[in-house]
This record gives C-alpha cells, structure tokens and sequence, in this order.
C-alpha cells in the first residue's frame, strides 16, 4: 500500500506542476476504465482526450498489486485529484508541453531524450509486457501521440517501454514490436492486420489490457475501419476481458459510432467531455464597389490580402481542398514571401514523409512562419505554436471546418481563428451557412459501410497467415462485428471459396488459390510467395498509379500520378513540392527529375478524386442562408448580387426546388438547385436525362456542382411544371438508374479497387519494378470480364454493383433527395440570360467542350458580359 500511495502521490505532483486540473470526464473515464467498461468518449481536440483514455492504464499500472476493489478505484481517481491545487487555466484538463522542471524524477526503459540517468543500483531490470495498443489513423499522429504519452509516462516515473509500428517506425522499433518488448505500441490498422499475419503474435496481443482508437469519426465511414473491427474481434477472441475505448471530436452519429466500435457491449459508456472552444470565423470580403468572380476554384486573385493576414500573426496554417490547390498556393505565397524561404512549407499526402516531419517540427518550435497544407493536418496533431487557420474556398462540410479551426491557438484557455477565403462570390454564402450550422451545433453523420467482402477476404488470409483458423469459428467471430453481423452461410462460404480457389472461374489459376485446408480443418497459407506478396499489400488504402519523384542526384521528394506524369516530356518543367521541377527521365514508375534553373512557368500536378461535395447538412444550411434566414456580414457583402438573382430568376430555399429554364449562347438549358451536392446530382442528371428522352426523344448533355446540375437539350423547347414532377418521381428510382448509367464500365472501375484489396491484384515483390496503372487495369479488366462470363455470380462482381450504388451514386442520399424535390413547391422561371447561381453551372459545362480558346478566357469574357448587363 505504501507504494500505491507513493505512485497517487507522484501523479498528483505532476498534475499539480502542470497547472490544470482532471476534468470530470476525464476521472468518469479513469473510473470507468478501472472498473473494466469499455466506452466512447466525444469531446473537441484540445480538451484532454489524450489523458482521459491514458489515464485509466496509467493509474492501473501504478497500482500494480491485488486486484481493486470499487473503494480501490474510487481512492485512485481521487487521489489523483486532490493534487491539484492550482486553477485549469480554462480548458479542463488539456495536455500542455511539460516543464523540464516539472518533471519528477523518472527512469525509463528505453533511455535516450529526455530520459534520467539511472541511479547506481538499480532494481532488476523488468521485462516489457504489451498492455496498451493505441491505434491511430495517421502517421503523423502517430508521433505526436507516442510523444505526448512519453512525456505522462516519464513524469510519474512508470518503468514502461513505449514504441511505434506504422509505416514510418524505425527499424529497431519495429523489431521490438515483433519480439513483444513494448508495454505501449502506438500503431495504424494497417500494421495491427500485419502483426495478426505472424502465428508468434497471438500470445503478445492475447496480454493486452486495452485498445485505445484514437480519431474513431476518422475511421468509422470507411474500409479502414472495416479492417479494424475484424482486428478488434479477433483481439476479444484472443483476450474477452479487454477493454476498448474510442475516441471523437467531430461526429453526428454517436450512438451508431459507439455500435460499430463496441458491438459486443451495446450498453457501453457515451460519455461527453467539455463544450466545444469557441472559434472565431472571419472572412476576407471584398471591398466596396469591387469586382469579385462570379465562378472560381483557385482564388489567387486574393493573394494580397492572404499575405496581409499571414503577416498579422506569428504563425499560421493556411488549407486548401486539393493538393493541386496547394502547390498552386504555396507557388502563388513563395513568389511573394517577404521573408527567408525556408520559413513557408508546403504539406500533403503525396509529398516525402521527411518533408512532411520538417514541416510539422517547424510548427511545433516555431520556426516555420506558414505552412500550406490539404486534409494531411486536419487531425489532432498538436500544433500550439499556431496562432490562425485560413481556409481557401468553401470547407465543403461543418466538421472538416470544425476540425481545421480546432488546429489555431491549441493552447489553454484559448479560442481558435478560422479565416475564411472565397474563391468566388458564392461561398461567402457557404461561410455564412457554415457559421450559423456551427452556433446550431448540427454536425454531419458518417455512415458505417457493410458487408465489404473484399475486406473480408484479405482479413481471412491475414489470419490463415497467422496460425490458421477454423472456418466455423471465425464466422462466427466476424458476425459479431458491425460491418458482418448479417453476413449469410451462402456469402461465408463464397469468401471461403474465393481465398482457397479464386471462385468458380479461377480455379484452375495457381496464382488464386491461396489459402489450403489442411486434415485437420485449419486453413493456412502454405506458398512463402503468396504470404510475402500478402503482406506487402495489407491494408485498404487503393493509390492511383503513383510514380515516385526522385532527384536524379538526391532523395525522393514524394509521389505523383502516372496520368499526370504521362503526358510530360523530357525537359517539360512541373511544380512539386514547393519547386520547379524539370524532367530528366521516366523508368520503372520513377520520374527522375532535377531543379529547373532560373524562373518560370510549369504545369502542376493534378490528382484524381480530389473535389469535395458539399455535405447536406451544410447543403441545407446554404439553402436556408440564400432564403433569407440567416444574417451574416458575408451575406451582406454579397446583397446585390444575391438581389440580382431574385430580381432575374428567384432565390431557392428549404421548402421550394427552384428550376430555371434558360436559352442562352445557343443553347436549352434546365438548371435545377437541390443542393444536394456534386455526387448525388451526377445521378440525378443521368435520371432526369432518361426520363426527359422518354417524353420526348432528344440529346442532352450535363454538368453539375454542389449547388445543383444543368442539362443541356439539343431540341426540346420548353419544360413545365407537370413534366418536371414526372422526372422527380422517386417510383423505379434503381431500375431507372441501371437504364441511365453505364452501370458495367462503373462496376469495372469500382473492381479494380475490390480486386486489389481482396488479393486479386498483388504488388510487384521487392526488386521488381512495380506495375503501372495501366497494367492494373489490364489485369483487372481482363479478371472482371473473365468473371462476368464463366462466373457472374462472383462475390466480389456483386460487390463492384453494390458499391457503385451505395458509394459512387449514393443511392440512398439520393432517394432521399428525390422524395425532398417531389414534396416542394417547384417554382419555375425562364430568365433571359444565366443568373449568378446558373453562370458557374454554365462554366462547368463549357469545360468539357472543346475549343481552340482558353477555358478561363471565355469564362471571364462572358462574365464580364453578364456583368455589363447587370451593373455588377
């Protein structure tokens, strides 16, 4: 006992020195942690989430003895409290820089930085257990969550081993990790499934006490989280009694969250941390009289004004949407930067992991001025140093600005900076919408996916890998998961079929049959080949044909797409990673390059998928903005234009589909405004195009954006109000959408993505070159083909159609949206020329065609046109 009081004690020193105080969530955690519960806490970056979820093994393990009591567990939690004499400075409970000075005396495992030198005798030194795994989605917040435990566990003096396994963990601790000497391992889903693969890890996992899944919103909507919950049910196989906690700052769905991580505790804790810190949201308007774009995606024209803004604070972290937005801005800032260079970054996905930690320490220790970033920082890595967030453009969605706000002034007692940057008239109307959506506190679900038998299938030889299963049991085991829990004996069986023989059609293919079993009912994989080439290809996460970018003399500055790299020729210049980049060569999926000499003009890459629809809440939010019903001086900059609209067409809102009929620059055009964003309106489009041509025959063409979509008619010389309630009948909404799309050239694309998680496309092995796009969708077309005609009925051909449906033309989000259209009043006006909401639209649609004149130079003539017209 005397030791338990001298463990509470230290901890209490700590708390104490620096300065805060446990919040009530945070000591309702530890309880509850103590007490053996499993739960998901939800409360804002910055308020303690870190300790909250640490702070139960931490007392845990400094309470090391017989085990407690409900009066044990009530006396820790306690005690640590009573040691904090000194207010919290405003936000209970955050975790701060520790004080060098502050720090107790502690001894750790591992030495190094940091680490107190050991005393002259010491105790025999302790082997390392694995108690705690904390899974995180980046690897960035990987470090500087391994960092922020250290510091806990250094100043209470625990004799605990911490280390990382992700992608970016050394090799030393990699092996430690593998030989089971870590008390702590902070890891990604990616490399839990590659530890399940090796046999000699199930007794390591099986001595764990708890798994923290820090981040859980970030996982919880797609199949990295699938991937999870398969590696957390086999954790509860190996050990019933462990603990898992989640969690959340940014989430909607709380309660499905909580199902979909805890399934087997459908009672678990939900427990709320603090309010959400105030955050201010500013916008750069434009000045009186000024002329500001009717339609824009960059917004370089407000380069002065950023550079104004980032000159006012210290520190800043300015994001774009895409990483082409990014490197066009970091471009843009270093054409002007007044100060020494290496003072602005550049960070996205693509780039070098080393550029990417230069660009994070120089956030931490102040030395970085401005770093442009895309969502690669979005997470909760703690930046205190950082004194504003810019946002260039609309946010797209209330959590992601929730999130990047929550990046400025993370320090106690603070409020977050968030300034906003249109890069075109109507956003401002997003920013006000987003505002309001924030003070409402409305938030955006994030839907679990179901029955990804891709992932299932990779998941089943990962275990095949590691020691075997029995086929009864692990059917059993997946069905307790949330993505599983209605997977069918007819759909188990086709997995299995597909991991041991490719299905039907492959099975006189070697290379497919992977996975025996053997006399005694175990299956395993027994061919060294497949277990490498499985291994090196674990994880969820599909990348489209990289090509990696090297110096020819040097290191390797990150990735770029092989479409991209493909059209350039030697000595072509390109911007990457904040340089002028000329081409020397291509080979083998590298793209050796070296510094442009001199200035000069190059292309930036561009990289597929990078558009954000808008999400509905905000879709909603803006409608209500355009009605009247919000008031906002972003609204206000905007009053005429937003006049203009009425006074041409009408304003939409919540309770009518506004619909524009329009004959303009040669053309019929059917604008429609249900804002529900740009991938539901791609379905829409394609459905209202087959209804219309079955009233009456014609050739249409579409574009869309997240406001609404345009249907260009070659003969069709009127539309009323009947005729449109027709087309938004929600009756035959599938069968009609089977009719309207090429379903089979979308099934394809979206099997190339299920192929390659189930195993079907395999990486090239080490010292290879590795596969190109082009290649891949070679060998998937080829499968996909194979398997429509000798086996339609394959698992994953079923799955490539579901998909398509529920993430590609998200079906349900659009019936949705259809039933909304068919219950509005639908007002419809014929305006002599395009309107402010219907000129973007017009823009998107003159994109795709072709033309010997610039895309921006017709867009600017005709909106200098429209603009004369109408005295803006």
């Amino acid at each position: 006992m005397a030791g338990r009081r001298a463990a509470q004690a230290r901890l209490s020193a700590w708390f104490t020195a620096q300065g805060w105080k446990p919040s009530p969530f945070q000591r309702e955690v530890w309880r509850r942690y103590l007490a053996g519960e499993s739960g998901l806490l939800h409360t804002p970056t910055g308020s303690g989430k870190t300790l909250a979820a640490f702070g139960g093994p931490l007392l845990e393990a400094l309470a090391a003895g017989p085990p407690l009591t409900g009066e044990d567990v009530a006396g820790i939690v306690d005690a640590a409290a009573a040691g904090a004499a000194t207010p919290d400075h405003g936000v209970a409970g955050a975790i701060v820089p520790a004080r060098e000075s502050a720090l107790p005396p502690a001894r750790t495992a591992g030495g190094g930085k940091g680490s107190r030198q050991p005393s002259a005798r010491q105790p025999p030194k302790r082997r390392p257990q694995l108690q705690v795994l904390w899974i995180t989605p980046l690897r960035a917040l990987a470090t500087d969550t391994l960092r922020a435990l250290r510091v806990a566990t250094q100043a209470v003096g625990l004799d605990w081993q911490l280390g990382l396994r992700t992608g970016d963990a050394s090799a030393r601790d990699k092996r430690l990790a593998r030989a089971g000497r870590l008390d702590l391992m902070v890891i990604t889903p990616e490399s839990l499934s590659l530890l399940l693969s090796y046999p000699d890890t199930a007794p390591l996992l099986a001595s764990l006490r708890c798994v923290v899944v820090d981040e859980w919103h970030e996982l919880l909507g797609n199949k990295r989280g699938v991937l999870l919950q398969l590696a957390l049910a086999r954790l509860r196989a190996l050990n019933p009694a462990l603990r898992t906690w989640g969690l959340s700052a940014t989430l909607g769905n709380l309660d499905e969250a909580r199902a979909v991580l805890l399934p087997h505790a459908p009672d678990a804790a939900l427990v709320a941390g603090v309010r959400p810190r105030g955050f201010e949201l500013d916008t750069l308007l434009p000045a009186a009289g000024e002329r500001f774009a009717w339609a824009g995606h960059l917004g370089l024209a407000q380069l002065p004004r950023v550079l104004d803004t980032l000159m006012a604070e210290r520190t800043s972290l300015l994001f774009a949407n895409t990483r082409s937005q990014a490197e066009l801005w970091h471009r843009a800032l270093a054409s002007v930067w007044p100060e020494a260079p290496e003072t602005l970054a550049l960070h996205h996905g693509s780039l070098d992991p080393t550029l990417r930690a230069a660009a994070e320490q120089g956030l931490r220790d102040g030395s970085i001025r401005c770093v442009v970033a895309t969502s690669s920082l979005d997470l909760g890595v703690d930046f205190p140093a950082v004194d504003q967030v810019l946002q260039i453009g609309s946010p797209k969605g209330i959590a992601r600005l929730l999130q990047r706000a929550g990046r400025a002034r993370h320090r106690p007692g603070e409020s977050g900076r968030v300034v906003c940057v249109p890069t075109h008239a109507l956003e401002l109307v997003e920013y006000a919408a987003a505002r309001e959506a924030v003070s409402r506190g409305a938030i955006e679900a994030r839907p679990p996916p179901r029955l990804s038998l891709d992932v299932l299938a990779q998941h089943c030889v990962t275990l095949a890998l590691g020691g075997g299963f029995d086929a009864d049991a692990l059917y059993d085991e997946v069905r307790t998961t949330h993505a599983f829990a209605g997977l069918s004996p007819t759909m188990w069986a086709a997995v299995i079929d597909f991991i041991v023989q490719g299905g039907r059609a492959l099975s006189n293919y070697p290379d497919f049959r992977r996975v025996v079993r053997g006399d005694d009912g175990v299956y395993r994989v027994e061919d060294r080949r497949i277990a490498l080439r499985h291994r090196l290809s674990i994880g969820t996460i599909a990348s489209d044909g990289a090509v990696v970018v090297r110096f020819l003399r040097g290191g390797t500055l990150g990735s770029v797409e092989e479409s991209f790299v493909g059209r350039l020729r030697r000595g072509d210049r390109f911007h990457f990673a904040g340089r002028l980049l000329e081409l020397v060569r291509l080979e083998d999926m590298t793209a050796y390059v070296r510094n442009a000499a001199g200035a000069g003009d190059g292309t930036v890459p561009r990289w597929l998928g990078g558009k954000m629809p808008l999400s509905s809440e905000l879709g909603r939010e803006v409608e209500r903005a355009f009605a009247g019903g919000v008031v906002a001086p972003e609204l206000d900059a905007i009053a005429g234009l937003l006049q203009l609209q009425g006074r041409l067409s009408a304003l939409p809102g919540p309770d009518r589909l506004l619909v524009e009929w329009i004959r303009a620059r040669g053309g019929r055009y059917l604008f429609v405004y249900p804002f529900a964003g740009r991938q539901v309106h791609e379905g829409l489009a394609a459905l209202l195009a087959l209804r219309w041509g079955r009233m009456a025959p014609d050739s249409f063409a579409f574009s869309v954006n997240d406001y609404g979509f345009v249907l260009s008619a070659a003969r069709a010389e009127s539309v009323d109000e009947a005729q449109l309630r027709t087309l938004f009948d929600p009756v035959a909404l599938e069968d009609d959408l089977r009719e309207s799309l090429n379903l089979g050239e979308l099934a394809r694309r979206q099997f190339r993505e299920i192929a390659r998680v189930a195993g079907l496309l395999p990486p090239s092995l080490p010292g290879r070159a590795p596969r190109s796009l082009r290649q891949l969708q070679a060998s998937s077309g080829l499968l996909f083909d194979v398997l429509q005609r000798f086996d339609p009925g394959h698992v994953l051909l079923e799955q490539a159609e579901r998909e398509v449906f529920s993430a590609q033309l998200e079906v349900r989000r659009l019936r949705e949206t259809l039933d909304d259209c068919a219950q509005r009043d639908i007002v419809l006006r014929t305006p002599k020329s395009f309107t402010p909401l219907s000129f973007p639209l017009w823009a998107e649609a003159v994109r795709g065609r072709l033309s010997t004149e610039d895309w921006r130079t017709r867009v600017q003539r005709a909106a200098t046109q429209l603009e004369r017209r109408h005295g803006g």
